[in-house]
């Protein structure tokens, strides 16, 4: 008796045990939990202490009430230029209604991710590759705009939908690689270009201004040693006409300038003047007037054959140098044609007698009236 009494006992605290944990019932902070009575919704327990008829009420579920975030794999969707890329998506959502969540759909995270992998290829496949490729931030307004219309009768809103990637056959990468270095290369070669025409014209620019700074001091140095020559032969001119010179004078300096205008080495052509007899005759006129001076030099003095002999020599010496010319024009002729034979070369000056050179008549006036 007393051992039945004890198991009673028993069974009675342990009744009232399991009887206080079921009408006792803790709930979390961010989670709702919805308690049915005799298998009908009676009401959904808050955060905190809440109590419960035992063996009558009954939690159904458990709702977090966080926001949470899903990964679904990646889905293959077709583009409407006919290529199959994979698509991976990321979904952000929260309870907002957990009675709707329980009630309205046995399970809404499978629920929403059927419906996202359908709205994602109904977008998708109005878009081609590369529209779909830079068209993100659309692609996810539209998902979220859909997803959150159809899940708001079941009490979830959807947040955010991102897409994490977009992955293209390996062929159609392998051609969107090529085409982008073909476009880089092509950048930077028309940036290089574009540098090398800035790089050319600025060097044009400074040749140009070079060039002419150089041309405006040739011009200033050409115009200053003009005036300088114009100066320096307007002083020689204003001496000669200040000395008034004879002419006998004038035809003694053009026979020692001949020497000197034919030793040019850089001379190819020489032109022969024909005031070269006039100058031998004013040279000869000059010699004669010496004669002519017996006031300077006596009579008795005065060797008619030593005069008539520096006379001869000076004709010689004139037409040896006139020939000397005419053989240096005659040479430079021959250079210039580049044929000896077929050159006409220039007639050799007659040779100019003494009687020329020494003033004809008058030079014969001289001697008869010195050996008179």
């Amino acid at each position: 008796m007393e051992a039945v009494i004890g198991v009673l006992i028993i069974v009675i605290v342990v009744f009232a045990i399991v009887t206080l944990l079921r009408s006792v019932r803790i709930v979390p902070q961010q989670r709702m939990d919805v308690v049915e009575r005799l298998g009908k919704y009676k009401r959904t327990l808050s955060p905190g202490l809440n109590l419960l008829v035992p063996f009558v009420d009954s939690v159904r579920s458990k709702v977090d009430m966080r926001e949470q975030v899903v990964s679904f794999p990646p889905q293959p969707v077709i583009t409407s230029d006919n290529l199959v890329v994979s698509i991976d998506t990321v979904l952000y959502f929260k309870v907002v209604d957990p009675v709707r969540a329980t009630y309205e759909i046995s399970n809404f995270l499978q629920a929403i991710e059927q419906l996202t992998v359908t709205t994602l290829r109904n977008v998708i496949g109005s878009l081609d590759l590369e529209r779909a490729l830079t068209s993100r931030e659309e692609i996810n307004r539209h998902l979220s705009t859909v997803l959150d219309e159809t899940t708001g009768r079941w009490g979830i809103k959807v947040t955010r939908v991102e897409i994490k990637a977009i992955e293209p056959p390996p062929s159609i990468r392998d051609s969107m690689e090529k085409q982008m270095r073909a476009e880089r290369e092509r950048r930077a070669t028309i940036l290089n270009a574009e540098g090398h025409k800035q790089a050319q014209i600025l060097t044009a620019e400074g040749e140009k201004q070079a060039a002419v700074l150089r041309a405006d001091g040739d011009r200033q140095s050409r115009i200053l040693q003009a005036e300088g020559q114009a100066k320096a032969i307007r002083t020689v001119f204003d001496a000669i006409h200040t000395a008034n010179p004879s002419q006998k004078v004038l035809a003694y300096q053009y026979l020692q300038a001949l020497p000197q205008i034919a030793n040019g080495t850089a001379n190819k052509v020489w032109i022969v003047p024909t005031e070269l007899t006039k100058a031998l005759e004013g040279m000869g006129g000059a010699l004669g007037g010496l004669a002519n001076m017996a006031g300077d030099i006596p009579k008795a003095s005065v060797n008619s054959a030593a005069v008539e002999q520096e006379a001869v020599e000076a004709a010689e010496a004139a037409a040896a140098e006139a020939q000397k010319v005419n053989d240096q024009v005659r040479l430079a002729e021959e250079q210039v044609s580049g044929d000896p034979d077929k050159t006409a070369a220039l007639p050799a000056p007659e040779p100019i007698p003494p009687s020329a050179a020494l003033g004809g008549a008058d030079y014969n006036g001289v001697v008869d009236r010195e050996r008179a």
